[in-house]
């Protein structure tokens, strides 16, 4: 669950070869709460920024001196391996909005700014982003719980190995045999994908015949 505090403590770089774009956009998202705001005039130093900081958000003006804002996408894309461009670009023409979106930016929004439309799409920018960073965490953490049960099953099975005595694994509910160790191969002359094809019932040894009864003289 992705919290109000979440996202107003997202991180937020603005990205403007003009002064007085970025003044205006810094005074706009700290007067819609966000605290976490960077900026700078530089297209060519947000690739390592990024790297640095890891921002949340980062709104791109397209048209720059020097470097461009499709060049800094490109800049940035080694460093999203998952391909998640956490870009919101700053677009006049409808042409170059679309083009943005093909470069691989998540959003757009319009010159002049619309302060409305600004916070709106942030928002939802950042609501995205902090829910994909968020499954990505627990993707991890799954994965990583499930390479430490593996090992735990592999530590088990080379116990249940290491000793001649034959060993069963028994689901009671559905009476199917889960697992058997090398020593119960042995003992019943099975092959261990033989052996777990087999209902438990099967391995126990016959009941002996009753006696039968004598005849009257």
């Amino acid at each position: 669950m992705i919290s109000q505090a979440d996202i107003y403590a997202a991180k937020i770089l603005i990205v403007d070869d003009q002064e007085v774009n970025l003044r205006l956009l810094e005074h706009l998202l700290q007067s819609g709460g966000y605290t976490a705001i960077t900026s700078t005039l530089d297209a060519r130093a947000v690739a390592g920024l990024h790297q640095r900081h890891q921002f949340d958000l980062i709104i791109l003006d397209l048209v720059m001196p020097g470097m461009n804002g499709y060049a800094v996408m490109d800049a940035l894309r080694p460093l999203e391996l998952e391909g998640y461009l956490p870009v919101l670009v700053i677009a006049a023409d409808p042409d170059a909005k679309l083009a943005a979106l093909e470069a691989g930016a998540r959003d757009f929004i319009s010159k002049p700014f619309d302060a409305l439309e600004v916070l709106t799409r942030i928002r939802n920018m950042l609501e995205v982003r902090l829910l994909h960073r968020a499954a990505r965490h627990y993707n991890t953490l799954l994965e990583r719980t499930v390479g430490q049960r593996t090992a735990e099953l592999q530590r088990f099975r080379g116990a249940m190995d290491a000793t001649t005595d034959a060993i069963f694994l028994v689901d009671v509910l559905g009476m199917t045999l889960v697992d058997a160790n090398d020593g119960a191969c042995r003992l019943l002359g099975y092959a261990r994908t033989e052996l777990l094809a087999l209902a438990p019932g099967t391995l126990l040894p016959s009941p002996p015949a009753p006696p039968l009864a004598a005849l009257p003289g």
